[in-house]
């Protein structure tokens, strides 16, 4: 079992390629099949607060009861999702034998050799679209520039307690015009719907950048983790990484956190095979592809649960295997499709 925790990073989709079996290549084609590696996902969230210098006189003038009072910087789990992902395994690898005159034998292989199909076309499935602004999502706080809007009067104000009150007649005469403005009782209106639009909108941004002197602002972004695992047994209360609210995801032997478990359990797992049974399995000829077993998977804390489900599991199947004689028949070639990250036999048309 090997256990890894870094940023997540967006990968480029895993290419695959045709192989003609060829007089030169014995009329044979190497592939591999994968063993399971479960990928588990984890959304960090990071909230930046940094306190106002009118913090407070908040709810004094505005009436506000929740500003920041100090500067702090926050970390919180968010989604996590586990992804079943196929590695190769050099201990099971494979060559997908044709006689020679077969009608044009081809299989597909992803680029690190594992089976798609044989005899069939085969193109991966699209890729969802990547939500940019799910990677750094700061909260709409609209303060633009602070300086910008400071007066002459709030410049030469005193104290700070003085200031403070200067700031908060400064929001309320904006509102005041914003009002003015959209029920037609200013002096100056502006001369159509889109200059309304842009005049409005600048006062928002002034009124946001004065009361952020208040209220302080709040930012948030968002970043992944990725925490790889390879199970070859049950699990029980594996630490597969740890929280902080300070420091975010921690490594697993880091005690500066609060340890995140994952419960490992099979449903369905293939009985082992006797030596014999081994010995006389090992003597067949064929295509050789995997038939996973299934587990359910639980990652928590101790007091939530993050992620409940149930996956495929490589390590906890057995295999099988496709008789040569099915591609033999030159008329019509058997095609066959097979799940890439799993091994498994998705479809065979005659």
């Amino acid at each position: 079992m090997v256990a890894l925790c870094i940023p997540a990073l967006l990968m480029s989709q895993t290419q695959v390629e045709k192989k003609i079996a060829t007089k030169a290549s014995g009329y044979g084609v190497t592939y591999s099949l994968p063993v399971t590696s479960l990928i588990i996902n984890v959304e960090v969230i990071k909230e930046t607060c940094k306190a106002g210098p009118y913090y407070k006189y908040a709810e004094k003038y505005l009436g506000v009861k929740n500003a920041v009072t100090e500067d702090a910087v926050s970390y919180a789990p968010g989604k996590v999702t586990l992804e079943n992902k196929g590695i190769p395994d050099t201990n099971n690898t494979y060559t997908v034998e044709f006689k020679a005159g077969t009608v044009a034998p081809y299989v597909y292989l992803t680029e690190d050799g594992l089976l798609c199909s044989i005899n069939a076309e085969y193109t991966l499935p699209a890729a969802p679209p990547v939500d940019n602004s799910a990677v750094t999502s700061p909260r709409d706080d609209a303060t633009g520039n602070v300086m910008a809007v400071f007066t002459e009067e709030l410049l030469k104000a005193g104290s700070q307690a003085r200031q403070a009150e200067v700031a908060a007649k400064q929001i309320y005469h904006i509102r005041e015009s914003k009002m003015d403005i959209l029920t037609g009782d200013a002096d100056n209106l502006p001369p159509d719907g889109e200059a309304m639009k842009i005049v409005i909108s600048q006062l928002e941004n002034q009124e946001n950048a004065l009361t952020s002197l208040f209220t302080g602002t709040r930012t948030t972004e968002t970043s992944y983790y990725d925490i790889r695992i390879i199970p070859q047994e049950d699990l029980e209360n594996e630490v597969l990484f740890r929280f902080s609210t300070k420091l975010g995801v921690l490594d697993a032997d880091d005690l500066g956190g609060e340890p995140v478990y994952m419960n490992l359990r099979a449903t369905e797992k293939a009985p082992e095979l006797t030596p014999k049974e081994a010995e006389k399995k090992g003597k067949m000829k064929g295509i050789v592809y995997n038939v996973p077993g299934k587990a359910a998977v639980e990652i928590k804390t101790a007091q939530h649960m993050l992620f409940k489900g149930e996956v495929q599991i490589v390590q906890f199947g057995t295999y099988e295997l496709l008789a040569p004689v099915m591609f033999e028949d030159k008329k019509k070639p058997v095609k066959v499709y097979f799940y890439s990250e799993t091994g498994a036999l998705k479809q065979i048309i005659q």
